[in-house]
């Protein structure tokens, strides 16, 4: 490949909602030069799609400004990422509909790497799991996939930073544009913490309905394995689990309650023949043998401070408590008590244990 060639790649993957295999046809067909010279006509013919389809898209490509774009990208320190160079992710390249383009602001490490996702508005179980399974793969080096999206996503997201490990956030807007406001925060510290933000739109692309769906291909393609914690029957967390299973990935779901709406998603794949997720056991027995599993990049914190969860560590001492003596010895509600026996599992200080008992782990 050659700079003309990366500059199309970035050119028709800006096109917005074409199908980047129809796109890869146009440049292998007409060239970098031949894309310039060629009229609509051309293009339609390439590319197999109607006139007017053919001319939108020659119209937004020849437009897009590729010079200003790759500016901005390093102001901003994000690298743009080709199909077909070395330093595209191995995983995504082998599905039949992977991007022209990523952006990505962070490090795409070769590791083995897991998607969790789920429904926007979880339940207390759901989002219990979902931080449990975060945290738990971040412990033993499985990078966390999600799409920064509320609910399951962000919990996911949220434990496996907290558990010291790595997580790519794949986002359904441009890197510039980013969405949903509330976690811009989580955005922000994902790329500092050693993971990565990743989107095929160009920056300052918004939110769109559609994008979204096309978004979710891009988190399967770039895991091992999908694991679906909650969701309806229409939810994108299901077409992400479906993507999963086309591109022969393995498929996981956490069953739920049986009149609970969010445990259609996760029941339907089951009685399709997902593999059940308990914990994150379940998910690690799929992981190929190559996959890279490691220890966490940090080791678990040893102490707290002298706030809450301290407190809390120092009254377990070597006895298992339940959330009602902890509760009449902190003078804190169960609903505080709850966030913060979560949050010391996912350091990795706590444990739970039979009888909705908790311990403390001994380092």
């Amino acid at each position: 490949m050659n700079a003309a060639t990366d500059d199309w790649l970035l050119r028709l993957n800006a096109v917005a909602y074409a199908e980047p295999d129809r796109c890869a046809s146009l440049l292998e067909k007409l060239g970098p030069e031949g894309l310039a010279a060629s009229g609509d006509a051309d293009w339609a013919a390439a590319a197999h799609v109607g006139a007017e389809r053919a001319a939108r898209w020659r119209r937004e490509a020849l437009s897009f400004d590729v010079d200003a774009e790759r500016r901005r990208c390093e102001a901003l320190g994000i690298r743009l990422l080709a199909r077909g160079r070395p330093d595209y992710p191995e995983l995504l390249a082998v599905v039949p509909d992977a991007p022209l383009a990523l952006y990505v602001r962070g490090e795409l490490r070769d590791s083995a790497s897991v998607a969790v996702v789920g429904s926007r508005a979880p339940t207390a179980y759901g989002r219990r799991v979902a931080r449990r399974l975060g945290a738990e793969l971040a412990r033993r080096g499985v990078t966390v996939v999600s799409g920064l999206a509320r609910g399951i996503d962000a919990e996911s997201h949220e434990a496996a930073l907290t558990a010291g490990g790595a997580t790519w956030a794949v986002l359904g807007s441009g890197l510039d544009q980013i969405y949903p406001p509330e976690n811009r925060d989580l955005a922000g510290r994902i790329p500092d913490e050693g993971g990565a933000l990743v989107s095929e739109y160009p920056l300052r692309a918004r939110p769109r309905r559609d994008s979204f769906p096309r978004r979710n291909r891009i988190i399967a393609g770039l895991s091992w394995a999908t694991v679906l914690v909650e969701g309806t029957g229409g939810s994108g967390s299901l077409q992400t689990a479906q993507k999963a299973a086309e591109y022969g990935r393995e498929v996981l779901a956490v069953p739920g309650p049986v009149d609970s709406p969010l445990s259609e998603a996760p029941h339907r794949l089951l009685r399709d023949g997902a593999r059940l997720a308990a914990g994150a056991a379940d998910v690690l027995a799929v992981l190929p043998a190559g996959a890279g599993l490691r220890p966490a990049a940090r080791p678990r914190a040893a102490a707290c401070g002298e706030g809450e969860e301290a407190r809390v560590l120092r009254l377990l001492g070597g006895d298992s408590l339940s959330l009602d003596e902890l509760g009449r010895m902190t003078g804190l509600d169960t609903p505080r008590l709850s966030t913060i026996m979560f949050g010391l599992e996912l350091k990795d200080l706590v444990c739970a244990v039979p009888g909705q008992r908790y311990a403390k782990k001994t380092l």
